[in-house]
């Protein structure tokens, strides 16, 4: 269990103050698939970063599995059962895509990295030993990363906009992935997206807006509200409902 008591995070814009999450309180259950989503600049992906350790809250506390980790770095919390999927994946020169995976799982063999990958819709035998480069385009970088997050297996895992950037078909598959990793899993997945069929797929939805949680919920409690509202979000981001 993931708790935030009382969070906020400031940064400097321009020689002001900025406060991009302000006292944000929010409990966090296993076996749960959660989707944070509201407008843009609302503060969410912040939130996620909050919660792996990129970034560290001005003040309150996080509490994970009874331990305050608010102190603790990216690497520490990762230790503990953190994973955090980033929404431009990082490349890596040199490092094979079945590298990446056998770092994230431990001893692991071939046939099953391979499997990981074709979960995400990634034909094993192209990809498994290429490198994680600039040959690779940012959606096959993306599907690679969630296999990465995948093969983790931790207590918690982190999504920033997972279905950026890929095409239509990996979309629909991906929604699948999700299903099948929080029913094998039982562990907390935390998604950052304005999608509605991720949304739909989700036991809760956190609504944030103007760095505060406005809303929590199901599709049903919170959907309504989120129509309601005149939010100025670009048109690709804009929830189709």
């Amino acid at each position: 269990m993931l708790e935030l008591q009382n969070i906020s995070y400031t940064v400097s814009d321009e020689g002001k103050d900025k406060e991009i999450i302000r006292d944000v309180s929010l409990t966090l259950q296993d076996d749960k698939f959660y989707v944070i989503t509201g407008p843009n600049g609302g503060g969410k992906s912040t939130l996620a970063k909050l919660i792996s350790g990129i970034v560290r809250p001005d003040s309150g506390k996080i509490i994970f599995d009874g331990t305050d980790i608010t102190d603790m770095s990216i690497t520490d919390r990762a230790r503990l059962g953190i994973s955090f999927a980033f929404q431009q994946p990082v490349r890596f020169k040199g490092i094979t895509v079945k590298d990446l995976i056998t770092l994230a799982a431990g001893d692991m063999s071939t046939a099953d990295a391979c499997n990981f990958l074709s979960e995400v819709g990634l034909c094993a035998r192209d990809y498994i030993d290429r490198e994680v480069n600039s040959s690779l385009s940012g959606g096959e970088l993306k599907r690679i990363e969630i296999a990465v997050t995948m093969a983790r297996a931790s207590k918690l895992t982190v999504f920033d906009e997972p279905e950026a950037g890929i095409d239509l078909w990996s979309f629909n598959n991906l929604i699948k992935v999700f299903d099948r990793l929080h029913n094998k899993l039982h562990g907390c997945i935390v998604i950052i997206s304005h999608q509605e069929r991720i949304i739909n797929i989700a036991d809760e939805l956190i609504l944030i807006a103007g760095g505060r949680v406005t809303k929590t919920g199901s599709k049903d409690e919170v959907m309504p509200l989120i129509n309601s509202e005149s939010w100025a979000v670009d048109s690709c981001d804009k929830l189709n409902v």
